[in-house]
């Protein structure tokens, strides 16, 4: 089962955990695994991240479509189970609107259609009403989700100090 991550993963382990300069080790890890068919992204939040004027805009532009996948028929045919589940849901109008507009449903959608699990620092939170969060989806979807250092984890992923 390969691992689909949200753009936050790459947003906050640029910014607080895993600077390009401090650890190149979980840049390169994330390489090897997208190598090995383990670790992708979609399309959608490869543009987010090319939108920066930063390091990670330029990693994200280097990887291409082998890291950030383009959504296929699977996935579109997923859409509108997505799409439902969230305009069904108990959330306000403005949060269901601004969860549709973003790159996060194709995710869910692309992990549902093929199995992925997706990986995202959101946290599900019993009750919340005003944002619609990934792993609030995937959970009433049956789509795995995790953070960041789970799948770390679960990969046996080191950074060690040669």
């Amino acid at each position: 089962m390969a691992y689909l991550l949200d753009a936050n993963t790459f947003i906050q382990a640029k910014n607080e955990y895993y600077w390009f300069d401090i650890c190149p080790g979980f840049w390169d890890w994330l390489d090897q695994q997208n190598s090995a068919g383990n670790i992708f992204s979609i399309d959608r939040i490869g543009d987010e991240l090319k939108q920066g004027n930063d390091r990670l805009a330029q990693w994200a532009t280097a990887k291409g479509r082998s890291f950030f996948l383009p959504l296929d028929n699977a996935a579109l045919e997923a859409m509108p189970r997505v799409v439902s589940w969230v305009q069904n849901a108990d959330y306000k109008d403005h949060a269901k609107r601004s969860f549709l507009g973003s790159a996060d449903p194709f995710l869910i959608a692309y992990g549902l259609a093929h199995g992925h699990t997706v990986v995202t620092h959101e946290v599900h939170v019993e009750g919340e009403r005003r944002r619609v969060k990934i792993p609030s989806v995937c959970r009433a979807l049956h789509v795995p989700c995790v953070r960041t250092v789970e799948m770390l984890r679960r990969e046996g992923a080191r950074f060690i100090i040669g």
